[in-house]
């Protein structure tokens, strides 16, 4: 018979489809429970509704299934509370310092040494901008680069069609988790505004 040790061990490997960090790390496994080789996980998701919800069922059961004498495993979903989703927004937003006074001080992506920013711009619409930008993210990804890119044009927002993104950006508390496909995570101005409807945004920080 496993036991509860074994099984989240097991589950360590399993990553939430849009944040890509375990659900181990992410607090999201919350309870264990074993009869015999029936084993029952329970796991937190992030919102209410999470698109990616039949994906994490399928990622934990295929987890769970080789342990040694686990003969069916069923998982249950629930969401986390307020609290517990401030409590993993301040984890993701990680990588803060503090200066002399205890103010506090996020690394700024575009400054740090081991970001490269490429942009692709033009003076006129229709010469290609979304699909350089797309063929480029994807190609460098294809290298093992981790790559992300922001769709800002506020007319053509064309990006998550190219790379057939057809879900919103998740938003846990005042964070929001960009989807991501063909290994290129994608913000743009497309999640926030009708096809007619040019939009600036005003809402939570990009995590």
């Amino acid at each position: 018979m496993p036991n509860e040790a074994q099984v989240l061990e097991a589950l360590r490997p399993v990553q939430d489809p849009e944040i890509h960090r375990s659900i181990v790390e992410l607090n999201m496994v919350r309870g264990i429970e074993i009869d015999g080789g029936n084993v029952k996980v329970t796991v937190a998701l992030t919102v209410a509704g999470c698109p990616m919800r039949a994906e994490i069922v399928r990622l934990v059961t295929d987890a769970v299934v080789p342990v040694e004498g686990v003969s069916h495993v069923d998982v249950d979903l629930g969401v986390m509370t307020d609290q517990e989703r401030a409590a993993l927004s301040q984890q993701l937003q990680g990588g803060h310092s503090h200066d002399g006074e205890g103010h506090e001080h996020r690394t700024n992506p575009f400054t740090d040494s081991n970001t490269r920013v490429l942009a692709i711009s033009s003076g006129k619409g229709g010469v290609g901008k979304s699909s350089v930008t797309t063929n480029l993210a994807v190609a460098l990804a294809q290298r093992g680069r981790k790559v992300a890119a922001i769709d800002a044009d506020v007319w053509g927002f064309s990006m998550p069609r190219m790379l057939g993104i057809d879900r919103p950006p998740t938003v846990i508390d005042d964070v929001i988790v960009p989807p991501d496909a063909n290994g290129v995570t994608l913000i743009s101005m497309g999640f926030f505004a009708r096809e007619d409807q040019p939009v600036v945004w005003r809402g939570p920080m990009l995590h």
